[in-house]
């Protein structure tokens, strides 16, 4: 298990863990980052992701990616 900032662009990983205060959780919930579910890193720019998460695409700060395990 890995923070999703350090997965390979391009591949698809399966969410571990979600980590963080409830709040965190339930923002990313929201966007659709839910444990089990699948997550693809579409680019990397100075640590700060874009990800493609239930056919949508989502910026992701590097704290944020460090609070999602795969």
């Amino acid at each position: 298990m890995m923070p999703l900032q350090f997965a390979d662009v391009g591949e698809e990983q399966v969410i571990r863990r979600i980590g963080g205060t409830p709040e965190v959780k339930k923002h990313l919930e929201n966007l659709g980052f839910v444990v089990g579910g699948t997550v693809r890193i579409v680019s990397s720019s100075g640590g700060n992701l874009i990800v493609s998460v239930k056919d949508a695409r989502i910026a992701v700060s590097r704290e944020m990616a460090q609070k999602i395990m795969v």
